[in-house]
């Protein structure tokens, strides 16, 4: 079971990256298998680059009052496109701007295929906590 909540979330995160190519200014994706790639080396990086990057900029986080993660998260996002043949990250306006329309639209795919099949149990990996 736990193998089809990480080809469906990996499926939307796929989807959104496909979205956000039609949306965000400076985001170009060739193919589906492309975004594929894309979305599983953005979750590679998310999940071992990233930590180390927020944990290395945390004085400068405070100082900027969270800015600063902004700029990490869409650090993050270009180094995927730099790793990925296919996917590209143009300018500030796509690095920046790219990752925010991504988590919008990743947790509303996620969301309408966590409706359609409620026994895989998804959670969307890009939505902010609650609590």
């Amino acid at each position: 079971m736990n193998m089809m909540v990480t080809f469906f979330t990996l499926l939307a995160t796929a989807l959104s990256l496909l979205v956000i190519d039609l949306t965000v200014p400076g985001i170009d994706i060739a193919t589906f298998p492309a975004a594929l790639i894309a979305a599983a080396v953005i979750g590679a990086i998310n999940s071992f680059v990233k930590p180390t990057l927020l944990q290395l900029s945390l004085p400068l986080n405070y100082l900027t009052i969270g800015l600063s993660s902004v700029a990490i998260n869409g650090l993050c996002f270009w180094l995927a496109a730099v790793l990925v043949p296919g996917f590209s990250v143009h300018g500030l306006i796509g690095a920046i701007a790219g990752p925010i329309v991504l988590s919008f639209v990743n947790t509303f795919v996620t969301k309408y295929l966590a409706e359609k099949n409620p026994a895989l149990k998804i959670e969307p990996s890009y939505e902010i906590e609650h609590k």
